[in-house]
């Protein structure tokens, strides 16, 4: 007979987590990417950081200390989105899938978005002087955003376990066994 306060049986659950990655390792060209978000945001942050680029050249105060700022962030994001595009075209990232691909670009565009939060603000505060520093700076708060929604679209793929391209399947099964007490 069971003491009081005892349970008469015991229940154990056991959950068992596994996950399987799938990737191809060959290089090879695929021009979809282009098409889904994270290529859109991508061809987007480009064409920006070109544009803002291209308007600071117009202005007047491309020499002063904010002009060289922006144009420095400006083709740092350029290179650094151009080359993860072409990489990700060709399926390098998935090639080399243990890369934590994810975390580095979620490191480059938080960092992005508060490099161009200053370089844009700014241009903007020297409009007064050239009007190509506004039309700079709105390309510039544009590309601030494009890289603030892709950061966070990065940390929902690090929280949720994905990678950067293949397909990770994850498994969660779970049993209950129950037991007399004794």
């Amino acid at each position: 007979m069971a003491e009081q306060g005892f349970p008469s049986q015991h229940t154990t659950t056991t959950t068992v987590t596994s996950s399987n990655t799938t990737v191809q390792t060959n290089i090879r060209f695929d021009a979809l990417y282009i098409r889904f978000l994270p290529g859109m945001l991508k061809v987007g942050q480009i064409a920006f950081n070109l544009l803002g680029f291209i308007s600071m050249l117009c202005s007047i105060t491309r020499h002063f200390s904010r002009g060289e700022w922006f144009n420095t962030v400006a083709m740092g994001g350029f290179w650094f989105t151009g080359i993860m595009l072409v990489l990700y075209l060709f399926h390098v990232v998935e090639k080399f899938y243990r890369i934590p691909w994810l975390k580095i670009e979620f490191v480059f565009c938080a960092i992005w978005t508060v490099f161009y939060l200053i370089a844009a603000s700014l241009a903007c505060a020297a409009g007064s002087v050239s009007e190509a520093n506004i039309v700079a700076g709105i390309f510039g708060y544009v590309a601030m955003v494009l890289y603030a929604y892709d950061a966070f679209l990065k940390f929902q793929g690090i929280r949720s376990g994905a990678i950067a391209q293949g397909d990770r399947v994850v498994n969660k099964s779970s049993s209950t066994t129950t037991s007399p007490a004794y």
